[in-house]
């Protein structure tokens, strides 16, 4: 049988789940997402993707700025959902809120629980050079991240991975993942287990320090935390105090110089830790992406100079 639900998320992650609930021939009686932003040169203020999706799709939104202060809880007791489904977000549910449906509140989670609770698992599961990461569905709790898991889904993290081709993998896995446990739910079996506390990660937001390059850090970290932070909002490394972003990058073997000197005058090649990286794709500020070697070439006053 159908169930009536309210949706709650925000980014594109959240799209395809949205999408299945419709698919699935589930009433979405109402659609939550975070207040449109300013983006752009000109900060226009731009809805959210989900925002955008449900409006394409005839649905009713609401953007409210406070869960907290009753507003929301009368609005949703109108809406008289079964069952409320929060996918990315961005807000934590005060209790009214989660006790409010008579099937729960079930959360889709773009990691492996109890590892990488929080608002960046993707990027930090590159960032820490995880070798598989996945979706998990979840009873919700009052802690973040914490609930029941009802199912999870792995997926392998490949080499050449970045937190962008993770996201376009994980979202349809999601999606597919909150199908299959919505039916268990109204079917009244679906499985409930509480996490190993002991084995909690966590997966804070990314930050402008975050996204700051060592070039101390050994190789293979660097490149981590390079992929882990493509293609956004992108690693940053300085240059005679002129940041440049850096989107790809990989060891170098067999090579070894002080940490950002630049070690070869035909490629972008930079000491780091006990080693070395080629800088393979950058983009100064204010110009595109490019080739590290393209923007080396452009940049013959740089001879002596180190990278921090």
């Amino acid at each position: 049988m159908p169930l009536d639900i309210v949706f709650m998320g925000t980014p594109d992650f959240a799209v395809p789940c949205l999408a299945r609930l419709l698919a699935d021939g589930h009433r979405v009686r109402g659609v939550f997402c975070q207040p449109d932003r300013p983006k752009g040169r000109g900060m226009s203020l731009m809805p959210p993707p989900v925002k955008a999706f449900a409006l394409e799709r005839g649905l009713p939104v609401f953007q409210p700025d406070k869960l907290r202060d009753g507003a929301a809880l009368s609005l949703l007791r109108e809406l008289n959902p079964e069952l409320i489904v929060v996918v990315a977000y961005g807000r934590i549910l005060p209790p009214d809120i989660l006790a409010l449906p008579q099937l729960g509140c079930v959360n889709a989670h773009a990691s492996l629980l109890p590892r990488l609770r929080g608002a960046a698992p993707i990027q930090w599961s590159v960032i820490n050079g995880d070798k598989e990461t996945g979706v998990t569905t979840m009873y919700m709790a009052g802690e973040l991240d914490a609930g029941d898991i009802i199912l999870k889904r792995s997926l392998p993290i490949l080499e050449e991975d970045d937190s962008g081709s993770l996201f376009e993998k994980l979202a349809p896995l999601g999606a597919e993942l909150l199908g299959e446990t919505i039916s268990l739910i109204e079917k009244g079996n679906a499985p409930r287990a509480p996490q190993e506390e002991g084995s909690v990660t966590f997966a804070p937001p990314i930050t402008k320090e975050t996204a700051r390059l060592s070039f101390l850090a050994e190789p293979e970290s660097f490149c981590n935390l390079v992929r882990g932070l493509c293609p956004s909002p992108g690693a940053v490394a300085s240059l005679a105090g002129e940041p440049l972003k850096i989107y790809r990058a990989a060891p170098v073997p067999g090579i070894k110089g002080e940490p950002g000197e630049l070690l070869d005058p035909s490629r972008l090649t930079v000491g780091c830790g006990e080693g070395a990286v080629e800088l393979l794709e950058v983009q100064p500020q204010g110009k595109k992406r490019m080739e590290g070697r393209a923007w080396l070439n452009g940049r013959r006053d740089i001879a002596g100079k180190r990278f921090m």
